[in-house]
């Protein structure tokens, strides 16, 4: 299951070279990760794909029912129309025990915490792209609130959804600041949540990779959004700044640039690939996560930005539609490769603009430029 915006490479190479104070930070948010996921995979199953119990109780055997892509029809224009955001902050005043004390709830003015404060705009404005560019009502569809807690664990060096709810750690103060500063983390992470309602990616191999590309396209057009950037103006950068001024990097990832966002003595140098020529094919296990979820993402990435630039204006105008027509209504498998979200971003890219437009051309030559497919537009 999904580890955290903080990929375990980055925390592994603190933990095996730092010094002890961050060593120890990265030791204990590598210990808690694991911990998560075991819960997390448990509320994972109960909550996604609505319609499927996760048993199977007749004559399609559990293998084919997670194949079988969700088949709820869209929610009405009055019903998205009728969605009410409802926010809740937390502090886990730097323990583990969640939610932790409710310092915010909906409505409720601002803390003068800016952890807190960051984390309930973030909410916000991930909330507001989802139901006012794709019509949808949270991350279910059905009104779920948004739950976050701040300043989890001590030092913790990352953020994460946990199947239920956000998790931000203050990370060590060395390499790592405060995750509620950047909002793009923020709507990373709760596209996770998505997905879990909707494709349900599994979290391994190329599949596992879409679950964590899908995550920045839309943490990168809430960013964008916010800032009422255009596709050719934003940096498409993940997480830039989360890292202190002491590391040599601008950000966790760059989506446009993919293996370029950092090069420290310490962490070590972005291993992103931006094609699949240079696609890692890592043994599908947690020493290699998860068969390099955090790493060839960089390629389906970098085809989003090549999609949204090539259509132009606004992403989540252009290329975010079709994106989010391939993950929500596109018959995916939760195994789907990445020639799989090709092919159902191409057919939605044809539902929305016709099979001669420019939007299709221009997403077949996004494809095509990192390798995926070999067709030309």
């Amino acid at each position: 299951m999904h580890a955290g915006i903080v990929p375990p490479h980055l925390l592994e190479q603190i933990a095996r070279v730092a010094s002890d104070g961050p060593a120890d930070a990265a030791q204990r948010t590598l210990a808690i990760g694991r911990r998560v996921v075991g819960s997390r995979e448990v509320r994972a199953a109960r909550t996604s794909r609505p319609g499927y119990s996760g048993t199977a109780t007749g004559l399609i055997p559990p293998h084919l029912q997670e194949r079988v892509p969700e088949t709820r029809p869209p929610r009405t224009a009055a019903a998205v129309e009728a969605a009410v955001l409802r926010r809740r902050v937390h502090d886990a005043q730097h323990g583990t025990a969640l939610p932790g004390v409710l310092v915010r709830a909906e409505g409720a003015p601002a803390t003068g915490d800016e952890s807190a404060d960051e984390a309930y705009t973030g909410l916000g404005a991930t909330w507001t792209l989802f139901r006012e560019v794709f019509g949808r009502d949270s991350l279910d569809d059905a009104g779920m609130e948004l739950v976050a807690t701040v300043h989890y664990g001590q030092d913790f060096e990352n953020a994460f959804w946990d199947g239920e709810q956000m998790i931000f750690g203050d990370g060590d103060g060395v390499y790592f600041q405060s995750f509620t500063n950047a909002v793009d983390v923020i709507g990373h992470e709760l596209t996770h949540g998505v997905v879990q309602f909707t494709a349900g990616f599994v979290y391994v191999g190329q599949s596992g990779a879409l679950h964590e590309s899908v995550a920045d396209a839309f943490g990168s057009m809430t960013k964008q959004r916010m800032l009422g950037q255009s596709a050719a103006e934003a940096d498409w950068l993940i997480g830039e700044g989360v890292f202190t001024d002491a590391v040599r990097g601008r950000a966790l990832r760059s989506m446009k640039e993919p293996g370029t966002a950092y090069d420290d003595p310490v962490l070590g140098r972005d291993p992103q690939p931006g094609s699949m020529a240079d696609y890692q094919d890592l043994p599908h296990d947690e020493q290699h996560d998860n068969g390099g979820v955090h790493i060839n993402s960089g390629i389906p990435n970098r085809a989003f930005v090549l999609a949204a630039t090539g259509i132009g204006g606004a992403s989540w105008e252009g290329a975010g539609p079709i994106w989010y027509r391939a993950l929500t209504r596109g018959g995916l498998p939760k195994d789907a490769g990445f020639a799989a979200f090709a092919r159902a971003t191409l057919a939605a890219a044809e539902q929305l603009h016709g099979p001669g437009s420019a939007q299709r051309a221009a997403v077949q030559e996004a494809w095509r430029s990192v390798g995926v497919t070999t067709e030309q537009a």
